[in-house]
């Protein structure tokens, strides 16, 4: 869930991004960018980010001008992966079993699903015993990574970029390519050419696909066994 933005967020970055460029004060700027149409902001943040020829193409700091706070109810294994983002706020509530976990599809397709029923539920009373002992921070470490837990990401745009079209590659796990498409798709219903310049977010959602650097190794151990 979008929890926090700014409806005026869009305006403001297109006016940041006129600064550089402009003579004018800061706040008539702004009052610019509020006249300008859908396809005129468009237009602006099209120019400034220029042509993207990969992701680490990076917009310049117009995008720092607004932000968004995503609340996140997601399994721990995604969590650690999205944690590891420095340029952003993050906190998370203590891990339990309590909201569930999720199945990947590989575990059912294998006809391992009564196996990984069975660890989880493992899992989920050995936190509750640890608990009931009155030591709910250690209950936490029992807690099996399929399990979901709620967490709230706070970036501005420049940074949502940069964590929406690196986390949503093919090579990427499932569970966090979801949560930040959905990130995408809630900032394109506020802020729909901000969400436009993020021109190498992928909507992929099948199996991870190893990079192509290491199919062509796989391609040539192959052809020299």
């Amino acid at each position: 869930m979008l929890t926090d933005f700014d409806p005026d967020g869009e305006a403001k970055v297109v006016a940041a991004a006129l600064y550089a460029a402009s003579s004018r004060p800061d706040a008539e700027l702004l009052e610019i960018a509020c006249r300008m149409t859908p396809d005129e902001r468009n237009a602006v943040l099209a120019a400034y980010v220029g042509k993207r020829l990969n992701r680490r193409h990076r917009p310049g700091r117009a995008f720092e001008r607004t932000s968004y706070r995503f609340d996140v109810l997601g399994d721990y294994g995604a969590f650690r992966d999205l944690q590891r983002h420095r340029l952003l706020t993050l906190e998370w509530q203590r891990l339990t079993p309590r909201h569930g976990a999720v199945m990947p599809e590989a575990i059912a397709d294998a006809g391992a699903g009564d196996d990984w029923r069975r660890v989880l539920a493992e899992s989920a009373e050995l936190h509750d015993a640890i608990e009931a002992a009155e030591l709910p921070e250690v209950a936490s470490y029992a807690v099996s990574m399929a399990y979901r837990v709620r967490f709230y990401m706070d970036m501005n745009a420049r940074e949502a970029m940069h964590v929406i079209e690196l986390r949503t590659t093919p090579q990427g796990h499932p569970s966090y390519r979801r949560i930040c498409q959905a990130m995408h798709r809630l900032i394109a219903e506020r802020h729909p050419a901000i969400a436009a310049t993020m021109t190498f977010r992928r909507s992929f959602l099948g199996r991870p696909r190893a990079p192509e650097a290491e199919r062509a190794a796989e391609r040539r151990r192959s052809g020299s066994a």
